[in-house]
Protein backbone atom coordinates (compact mmCIF):
# COMPACT_ATOMS: atom_id res chain seq x y z
CA UNK A 1 0.00 0.00 0.00
CA UNK A 2 1.33 3.54 -1.18
CA UNK A 3 1.61 6.17 2.25
CA UNK A 4 -1.81 8.08 0.77
CA UNK A 5 -3.72 4.75 0.71
CA UNK A 6 -2.30 3.99 3.96
CA UNK A 7 -3.66 7.80 5.21
CA UNK A 8 -7.03 6.35 3.35
CA UNK A 9 -7.09 3.03 5.17
CA UNK A 10 -6.16 4.73 8.56
CA UNK A 11 -9.85 7.17 8.78
CA UNK A 12 -13.74 6.65 7.62
CA UNK A 13 -14.59 6.52 4.19
CA UNK A 14 -15.47 10.48 2.77
CA UNK A 15 -12.82 11.47 5.04
CA UNK A 16 -10.04 11.59 3.15
CA UNK A 17 -10.54 13.60 -0.37
CA UNK A 18 -7.81 13.15 -3.28
CA UNK A 19 -9.95 13.79 -6.29
CA UNK A 20 -8.41 17.26 -7.84
CA UNK A 21 -11.51 18.72 -8.93
CA UNK A 22 -12.88 18.39 -5.03
CA UNK A 23 -9.39 19.52 -3.79
CA UNK A 24 -9.51 22.55 -5.94
CA UNK A 25 -11.58 24.41 -3.46
CA UNK A 26 -9.48 23.62 -0.23
CA UNK A 27 -6.56 25.15 -1.90
CA UNK A 28 -7.10 28.99 -1.71
CA UNK A 29 -8.05 31.25 1.08
CA UNK A 30 -10.02 34.65 0.30
CA UNK A 31 -6.50 36.37 -0.05
CA UNK A 32 -6.12 34.42 -3.21
CA UNK A 33 -2.50 34.17 -2.75
CA UNK A 34 -1.02 33.37 -6.63
CA UNK A 35 1.28 31.38 -4.92
CA UNK A 36 -0.64 29.01 -3.76
CA UNK A 37 0.34 25.30 -4.38
CA UNK A 38 -1.78 22.01 -4.89
CA UNK A 39 -1.94 19.33 -1.67
CA UNK A 40 -2.11 15.59 -2.63
CA UNK A 41 -5.00 15.36 -0.50
CA UNK A 42 -7.55 16.45 1.85
CA UNK A 43 -8.89 15.53 5.40
CA UNK A 44 -12.08 16.37 6.41
CA UNK A 45 -11.35 15.60 10.00
CA UNK A 46 -15.00 14.77 12.27
CA UNK A 47 -12.78 14.54 15.26
CA UNK A 48 -9.71 15.64 17.18
CA UNK A 49 -8.80 11.80 16.72
CA UNK A 50 -9.24 12.08 12.97
CA UNK A 51 -6.49 15.13 13.43
CA UNK A 52 -4.66 13.60 15.55
CA UNK A 53 -4.10 10.19 12.96
CA UNK A 54 -3.71 12.44 9.80
CA UNK A 55 -1.07 14.18 11.88
CA UNK A 56 1.11 10.95 12.64
CA UNK A 57 0.36 10.22 9.17
CA UNK A 58 1.97 13.30 8.51
CA UNK A 59 4.82 13.23 10.75
CA UNK A 60 6.08 9.70 9.82
CA UNK A 61 5.96 10.69 6.15
CA UNK A 62 7.44 14.35 6.24
CA UNK A 63 4.52 15.48 4.85
CA UNK A 64 3.12 19.29 5.10
CA UNK A 65 0.20 20.17 6.83
CA UNK A 66 -1.92 23.10 6.36
CA UNK A 67 -4.50 23.52 8.63
CA UNK A 68 -8.16 25.55 7.21
CA UNK A 69 -11.14 26.82 9.08
CA UNK A 70 -13.42 28.36 6.46
CA UNK A 71 -11.05 29.82 4.30
CA UNK A 72 -11.92 32.98 5.33
CA UNK A 73 -8.50 34.03 5.67
CA UNK A 74 -6.47 37.93 4.18
CA UNK A 75 -2.84 36.87 4.22
CA UNK A 76 -2.70 33.66 2.96
CA UNK A 77 -2.16 31.67 5.83
CA UNK A 78 -4.36 28.61 4.62
CA UNK A 79 -3.04 28.55 1.32
CA UNK A 80 -2.19 24.79 0.18
CA UNK A 81 1.50 23.68 -0.38
CA UNK A 82 2.42 21.27 -3.14
CA UNK A 83 2.71 18.16 -2.16
CA UNK A 84 1.24 18.35 1.67
CA UNK A 85 -2.30 17.69 2.64
CA UNK A 86 -5.14 20.03 4.24
CA UNK A 87 -6.58 19.23 7.47
CA UNK A 88 -10.16 20.81 7.07
CA UNK A 89 -11.55 21.98 10.26
CA UNK A 90 -15.47 22.56 8.77
CA UNK A 91 -17.22 19.53 9.66
CA UNK A 92 -15.94 20.38 13.57
CA UNK A 93 -19.16 22.50 14.41
CA UNK A 94 -19.95 21.89 17.52
CA UNK A 95 -20.83 24.54 20.25
CA UNK A 96 -21.57 24.25 23.79
CA UNK A 97 -23.09 27.21 25.98
CA UNK A 98 -21.84 26.87 29.74
CA UNK A 99 -24.04 29.36 31.50
CA UNK A 100 -22.87 29.44 34.98
CA UNK A 101 -19.21 29.52 34.05
CA UNK A 102 -20.15 31.83 31.35
CA UNK A 103 -17.99 30.21 28.63
CA UNK A 104 -18.56 28.58 25.42
CA UNK A 105 -16.77 25.13 24.67
CA UNK A 106 -16.01 25.22 20.76
CA UNK A 107 -14.92 23.12 17.64
CA UNK A 108 -13.08 25.10 15.52
CA UNK A 109 -15.41 24.73 12.70
CA UNK A 110 -18.41 26.74 13.98
CA UNK A 111 -18.53 30.07 12.73
CA UNK A 112 -18.25 33.20 14.79
CA UNK A 113 -21.77 34.66 14.34
CA UNK A 114 -23.08 30.91 15.59
CA UNK A 115 -21.48 31.17 19.00
CA UNK A 116 -22.76 34.82 19.24
CA UNK A 117 -26.49 33.42 19.27
CA UNK A 118 -26.04 30.27 21.02
CA UNK A 119 -24.47 32.95 23.71
CA UNK A 120 -27.60 35.34 22.97
CA UNK A 121 -29.88 32.68 23.92
CA UNK A 122 -28.39 32.44 27.26
CA UNK A 123 -28.28 36.14 28.24
CA UNK A 124 -24.52 36.44 26.76
CA UNK A 125 -22.26 38.06 24.70
CA UNK A 126 -19.18 37.08 22.49
CA UNK A 127 -17.54 40.29 21.29
CA UNK A 128 -14.40 39.60 18.71
CA UNK A 129 -16.32 40.92 15.79
CA UNK A 130 -15.10 40.37 12.54
CA UNK A 131 -16.40 42.17 9.62
CA UNK A 132 -16.60 38.68 8.27
CA UNK A 133 -18.55 37.02 11.24
CA UNK A 134 -21.11 35.58 9.37
CA UNK A 135 -18.45 33.32 7.75
CA UNK A 136 -15.58 33.11 9.51
CA UNK A 137 -14.69 30.35 11.72
CA UNK A 138 -13.57 29.98 15.16
CA UNK A 139 -10.28 28.33 14.69
CA UNK A 140 -9.22 30.72 12.35
CA UNK A 141 -10.02 33.60 14.65
CA UNK A 142 -7.56 32.05 16.78
CA UNK A 143 -5.08 30.76 14.77
CA UNK A 144 -4.93 34.63 13.57
CA UNK A 145 -5.96 36.07 17.09
CA UNK A 146 -8.78 38.17 15.01
CA UNK A 147 -10.38 41.61 16.53
CA UNK A 148 -12.69 43.26 14.90
CA UNK A 149 -15.18 46.79 15.24
CA UNK A 150 -15.88 46.06 18.92
CA UNK A 151 -11.80 45.45 19.79
CA UNK A 152 -11.51 48.97 20.92
CA UNK A 153 -13.62 48.59 23.91
CA UNK A 154 -13.74 44.74 24.68
CA UNK A 155 -10.42 43.61 23.13
CA UNK A 156 -9.46 40.64 20.60
CA UNK A 157 -9.72 37.02 20.74
CA UNK A 158 -6.91 35.75 23.14
CA UNK A 159 -8.94 37.87 25.30
CA UNK A 160 -11.34 35.52 25.26
CA UNK A 161 -9.61 32.12 24.87
CA UNK A 162 -9.65 30.31 28.50
CA UNK A 163 -8.36 26.71 27.20
CA UNK A 164 -7.53 24.79 23.90
CA UNK A 165 -6.82 21.71 23.13
CA UNK A 166 -4.27 21.66 20.63
CA UNK A 167 -2.86 18.84 18.45
CA UNK A 168 0.63 19.42 17.98
CA UNK A 169 3.37 18.34 15.61
CA UNK A 170 4.19 14.60 16.07
CA UNK A 171 0.02 13.86 16.37
CA UNK A 172 -0.20 14.24 20.51
CA UNK A 173 -2.89 16.36 21.96
CA UNK A 174 -2.32 18.43 24.80
CA UNK A 175 -5.64 20.39 26.71
CA UNK A 176 -4.49 23.86 28.07
CA UNK A 177 -6.10 26.27 30.41
CA UNK A 178 -10.01 25.32 31.07
CA UNK A 179 -13.18 27.55 32.47
CA UNK A 180 -11.31 28.55 35.22
CA UNK A 181 -11.09 32.97 34.91
CA UNK A 182 -7.28 32.95 36.64
CA UNK A 183 -4.60 30.18 36.35
CA UNK A 184 -1.03 31.22 35.89
CA UNK A 185 0.19 27.48 36.71
CA UNK A 186 2.90 27.27 34.49
CA UNK A 187 4.49 28.67 31.41
CA UNK A 188 1.66 30.82 29.46
CA UNK A 189 1.75 28.48 26.75
CA UNK A 190 -2.28 28.79 25.92
CA UNK A 191 -1.44 32.39 24.79
CA UNK A 192 1.44 31.26 22.02
CA UNK A 193 -0.66 29.18 20.15
CA UNK A 194 -3.33 32.34 19.84
CA UNK A 195 -2.24 34.15 16.53
CA UNK A 196 0.28 31.11 15.57
CA UNK A 197 -1.42 30.65 12.46
CA UNK A 198 -1.28 26.96 12.75
CA UNK A 199 2.44 26.58 13.16
CA UNK A 200 2.81 25.49 15.92
CA UNK A 201 -0.35 23.08 16.81
CA UNK A 202 -4.05 22.43 14.85
CA UNK A 203 -7.00 23.46 17.41
CA UNK A 204 -9.31 21.15 17.69
CA UNK A 205 -11.55 22.71 20.62
CA UNK A 206 -11.58 26.20 22.28
CA UNK A 207 -12.70 27.35 25.34
CA UNK A 208 -14.08 30.95 25.10
CA UNK A 209 -14.90 33.52 27.57
CA UNK A 210 -18.48 34.98 27.74
CA UNK A 211 -19.69 38.46 28.59
CA UNK A 212 -23.16 39.53 29.45
CA UNK A 213 -25.21 41.11 26.59
CA UNK A 214 -24.00 44.08 25.32
CA UNK A 215 -26.24 47.10 26.74
CA UNK A 216 -27.91 49.47 24.44
CA UNK A 217 -25.81 51.71 22.28
CA UNK A 218 -26.82 55.39 20.95
CA UNK A 219 -24.78 55.48 17.76
CA UNK A 220 -22.70 58.97 15.96
CA UNK A 221 -21.88 59.17 12.57
CA UNK A 222 -19.68 62.21 11.87
CA UNK A 223 -18.63 63.42 7.92
CA UNK A 224 -15.23 65.20 7.52
CA UNK A 225 -13.29 66.52 4.47
CA UNK A 226 -10.56 64.30 4.21
CA UNK A 227 -9.48 60.99 6.31
CA UNK A 228 -6.55 62.58 7.66
CA UNK A 229 -8.88 65.09 9.77
CA UNK A 230 -11.23 62.10 10.67
CA UNK A 231 -8.41 60.33 11.97
CA UNK A 232 -7.17 63.69 13.79
CA UNK A 233 -11.18 63.42 15.48
CA UNK A 234 -10.23 59.54 16.31
CA UNK A 235 -7.12 61.14 18.26
CA UNK A 236 -9.37 63.47 20.14
CA UNK A 237 -11.86 60.65 21.46
CA UNK A 238 -9.23 58.05 22.31
CA UNK A 239 -7.49 60.77 24.21
CA UNK A 240 -10.28 60.88 26.58
CA UNK A 241 -12.64 57.82 25.75
CA UNK A 242 -13.17 53.86 24.58
CA UNK A 243 -16.07 54.09 23.04
CA UNK A 244 -17.56 50.42 21.85
CA UNK A 245 -17.18 51.20 18.24
CA UNK A 246 -15.05 53.57 16.29
CA UNK A 247 -15.02 52.96 12.43
CA UNK A 248 -13.63 54.71 9.42
CA UNK A 249 -14.47 54.72 6.10
CA UNK A 250 -12.93 57.36 3.36
CA UNK A 251 -14.34 58.44 0.39
CA UNK A 252 -13.91 55.85 -2.33
CA UNK A 253 -15.06 53.12 0.28
CA UNK A 254 -18.51 55.09 0.69
CA UNK A 255 -18.66 55.43 -2.63
CA UNK A 256 -17.85 52.09 -3.44
CA UNK A 257 -20.75 50.71 -0.74
CA UNK A 258 -23.57 53.13 -2.33
CA UNK A 259 -22.35 51.77 -6.34
CA UNK A 260 -23.17 48.35 -4.86
CA UNK A 261 -26.33 48.82 -2.76
CA UNK A 262 -27.74 52.36 -1.54
CA UNK A 263 -27.09 52.93 2.07
CA UNK A 264 -27.86 56.69 2.04
CA UNK A 265 -24.13 57.43 2.87
CA UNK A 266 -22.90 60.83 1.66
CA UNK A 267 -20.60 60.28 -1.20
CA UNK A 268 -18.99 63.96 -1.50
CA UNK A 269 -17.79 63.59 1.92
CA UNK A 270 -14.26 62.70 1.99
CA UNK A 271 -14.13 60.13 5.26
CA UNK A 272 -17.11 58.82 7.87
CA UNK A 273 -16.43 58.14 11.12
CA UNK A 274 -18.98 55.24 12.88
CA UNK A 275 -19.05 55.72 16.52
CA UNK A 276 -21.06 53.95 19.06
CA UNK A 277 -21.41 54.11 22.98
CA UNK A 278 -22.64 50.97 24.84
CA UNK A 279 -22.01 52.94 28.80
CA UNK A 280 -24.85 52.31 31.05
CA UNK A 281 -27.49 55.27 31.89
CA UNK A 282 -27.04 58.59 31.40
CA UNK A 283 -22.75 58.42 30.55
CA UNK A 284 -23.64 57.13 27.48
CA UNK A 285 -25.26 60.17 26.58
CA UNK A 286 -22.50 62.27 27.77
CA UNK A 287 -19.92 59.87 26.14
CA UNK A 288 -21.78 60.77 22.98
CA UNK A 289 -21.61 64.33 23.48
CA UNK A 290 -17.72 64.25 24.34
CA UNK A 291 -17.35 62.62 20.81
CA UNK A 292 -19.94 64.91 19.21
CA UNK A 293 -17.38 67.42 20.49
CA UNK A 294 -14.50 66.41 19.59
CA UNK A 295 -15.87 65.67 15.94
CA UNK A 296 -17.05 69.20 15.66
CA UNK A 297 -13.64 70.73 17.59
CA UNK A 298 -11.32 68.76 14.17
CA UNK A 299 -13.84 69.84 11.61
CA UNK A 300 -16.18 67.66 11.34
CA UNK A 301 -18.70 68.86 8.24
CA UNK A 302 -21.72 67.08 9.77
CA UNK A 303 -22.56 65.13 12.93
CA UNK A 304 -25.18 62.81 13.05
CA UNK A 305 -26.85 60.87 16.15
CA UNK A 306 -29.43 58.30 16.75
CA UNK A 307 -30.34 56.25 19.73
CA UNK A 308 -32.35 54.01 17.48
CA UNK A 309 -30.81 50.63 17.39
CA UNK A 310 -31.75 49.95 13.89
CA UNK A 311 -30.94 52.83 12.52
CA UNK A 312 -27.73 52.61 13.98
CA UNK A 313 -26.72 49.21 12.66
CA UNK A 314 -27.76 50.38 9.40
CA UNK A 315 -24.65 52.34 9.40
CA UNK A 316 -22.47 49.31 10.79
CA UNK A 317 -23.42 47.39 8.20
CA UNK A 318 -22.19 49.78 5.34
CA UNK A 319 -19.19 49.52 7.30
CA UNK A 320 -18.57 45.97 7.45
CA UNK A 321 -20.19 45.77 3.19
CA UNK A 322 -17.24 47.96 2.20
CA UNK A 323 -14.32 44.90 1.04
CA UNK A 324 -17.49 42.97 -0.82
CA UNK A 325 -18.12 46.43 -2.39
CA UNK A 326 -14.81 47.32 -3.53
CA UNK A 327 -14.47 43.61 -4.54
CA UNK A 328 -16.53 44.67 -7.21
CA UNK A 329 -13.89 47.58 -8.30
CA UNK A 330 -11.02 44.89 -9.15
CA UNK A 331 -8.81 42.13 -7.89
CA UNK A 332 -7.99 43.20 -3.86
CA UNK A 333 -4.63 42.78 -2.03
CA UNK A 334 -5.48 43.51 1.17
CA UNK A 335 -3.67 45.67 3.73
CA UNK A 336 -4.15 45.05 7.81
CA UNK A 337 -1.07 47.35 8.91
CA UNK A 338 -1.84 49.43 12.33
CA UNK A 339 0.12 51.96 14.51
CA UNK A 340 -0.38 53.64 17.62
CA UNK A 341 -3.39 56.12 17.77
CA UNK A 342 -1.77 59.48 17.82
CA UNK A 343 -0.09 58.38 14.90
CA UNK A 344 -3.26 57.30 12.52
CA UNK A 345 -3.35 60.52 10.67
CA UNK A 346 0.69 60.03 9.27
CA UNK A 347 -0.57 56.68 8.70
CA UNK A 348 -3.90 57.25 6.10
CA UNK A 349 -1.70 60.15 4.89
CA UNK A 350 1.44 57.85 3.80
CA UNK A 351 -1.29 55.42 2.38
CA UNK A 352 -2.71 57.89 0.06
CA UNK A 353 1.03 58.88 -0.72
CA UNK A 354 1.53 55.55 -2.12
CA UNK A 355 -1.60 55.61 -3.62
CA UNK A 356 -0.24 58.42 -5.45
CA UNK A 357 3.09 57.12 -6.25
CA UNK A 358 2.12 54.21 -7.94
CA UNK A 359 -0.95 55.08 -9.39
CA UNK A 360 -3.90 52.73 -7.78
CA UNK A 361 -7.10 53.21 -6.18
CA UNK A 362 -6.99 52.31 -2.12
CA UNK A 363 -9.68 52.96 -0.54
CA UNK A 364 -9.22 52.90 2.96
CA UNK A 365 -11.13 51.53 6.18
CA UNK A 366 -10.25 51.03 9.61
CA UNK A 367 -11.08 50.11 13.30
CA UNK A 368 -9.47 53.69 13.72
CA UNK A 369 -10.19 53.69 17.58
CA UNK A 370 -7.16 50.81 17.82
CA UNK A 371 -4.71 52.48 14.87
CA UNK A 372 -5.51 49.28 12.75
CA UNK A 373 -6.67 50.05 8.96
CA UNK A 374 -7.24 48.21 6.01
CA UNK A 375 -6.05 49.56 2.70
CA UNK A 376 -7.67 47.56 -0.38
CA UNK A 377 -5.14 47.65 -2.92
CA UNK A 378 -7.26 47.77 -5.90
CA UNK A 379 -6.36 46.06 -9.18
CA UNK A 380 -7.61 46.47 -12.34
CA UNK A 381 -8.09 42.90 -13.89
CA UNK A 382 -5.48 41.51 -16.99
CA UNK A 383 -3.64 44.46 -16.34
CA UNK A 384 -0.01 43.32 -15.38
CA UNK A 385 2.10 46.51 -15.03
CA UNK A 386 -1.16 47.44 -12.35
CA UNK A 387 -0.51 44.53 -10.94
CA UNK A 388 3.42 45.04 -10.33
CA UNK A 389 2.47 48.28 -8.84
CA UNK A 390 0.23 47.01 -6.74
CA UNK A 391 2.72 44.35 -5.49
CA UNK A 392 5.03 47.63 -4.89
CA UNK A 393 2.21 49.43 -2.65
CA UNK A 394 2.20 46.50 -0.61
CA UNK A 395 5.11 46.41 0.70
CA UNK A 396 5.41 50.57 0.35
CA UNK A 397 2.46 50.50 2.75
CA UNK A 398 3.96 47.88 5.47
CA UNK A 399 7.27 49.58 5.50
CA UNK A 400 5.20 52.80 5.99
CA UNK A 401 3.81 51.15 9.05
CA UNK A 402 7.20 50.03 10.30
CA UNK A 403 8.19 53.37 9.96
CA UNK A 404 5.62 55.08 12.38
CA UNK A 405 5.72 52.61 15.47
CA UNK A 406 3.59 50.03 13.85
CA UNK A 407 3.05 46.75 12.82
CA UNK A 408 2.53 44.76 9.09
CA UNK A 409 -0.75 42.96 10.81
CA UNK A 410 -3.32 44.00 13.25
CA UNK A 411 -5.15 40.47 13.26
CA UNK A 412 -5.15 39.34 9.76
CA UNK A 413 -1.94 37.76 10.54
CA UNK A 414 1.46 37.59 8.92
CA UNK A 415 0.56 34.60 6.43
CA UNK A 416 2.03 34.22 3.31
CA UNK A 417 1.77 37.52 1.80
CA UNK A 418 3.20 39.45 4.80
CA UNK A 419 6.57 37.38 5.79
CA UNK A 420 9.07 39.17 3.39
CA UNK A 421 8.30 42.53 5.77
CA UNK A 422 8.08 40.40 8.99
CA UNK A 423 12.26 40.79 9.32
CA UNK A 424 11.74 44.61 9.28
CA UNK A 425 9.40 44.61 11.71
CA UNK A 426 10.78 41.93 14.68
CA UNK A 427 14.47 42.66 13.78
CA UNK A 428 16.78 39.63 13.82
CA UNK A 429 17.46 38.62 17.65
CA UNK A 430 12.89 38.72 17.82
CA UNK A 431 12.92 36.87 14.55
CA UNK A 432 15.69 34.10 16.09
CA UNK A 433 13.73 33.63 19.03
CA UNK A 434 10.24 32.80 17.09
CA UNK A 435 12.07 30.31 15.41
CA UNK A 436 13.62 28.20 18.08
CA UNK A 437 9.71 28.45 19.18
CA UNK A 438 8.86 27.05 16.06
CA UNK A 439 11.79 24.56 15.79
CA UNK A 440 10.60 23.01 19.68
CA UNK A 441 7.32 22.95 18.61
CA UNK A 442 7.61 21.34 14.90
CA UNK A 443 11.01 20.20 14.45
CA UNK A 444 10.62 18.99 11.15
CA UNK A 445 8.42 22.04 9.97
CA UNK A 446 5.61 20.57 8.62
CA UNK A 447 3.35 22.30 10.13
CA UNK A 448 2.07 25.25 7.73
CA UNK A 449 5.62 25.58 6.30
CA UNK A 450 6.15 28.81 4.70
CA UNK A 451 3.21 30.22 7.04
CA UNK A 452 5.00 33.91 9.35
CA UNK A 453 8.80 32.51 9.36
Amino acid sequence: MDALGELTAALPDHVVVTDPERIEKYRWDRSQDPNTGTPVAVVRAEDAEQVQVAVRWAAAHRVPVVPRGAGSGLSGGSSAVDGGIVISLERMTAVEIDPTCQVAVVEPGAYNKDVKAAAAEQGLWYPPDPSSYEFCSIGGNVATNAGGLCCVKYGVTTDYVLGLDVVLADGSLVRLGGKRIKDVAGLSLLKLFVGSEGTLGIVTRAILRLVPAQQERSTLVATFGSPTVAAEAVVAIRSRLRPSMLELMDQPSIRAVEQHRSMGLDVDAGALLVAQSDAPGTSRTEEIALMEKACRDTGATEVFVTDDADEGEQFVQARRMVIPAVEELGALMLEDVGVPVPRLPELLAAVAEVAREQDLSIPVIAHAGDGNTHPLIVVPRDDDAAHLRALQAFDDIMHAAIRLDGTITGEHGVGRTKKSALPEQLGPDVLALNQRVKDALDPDGILNPGAIL
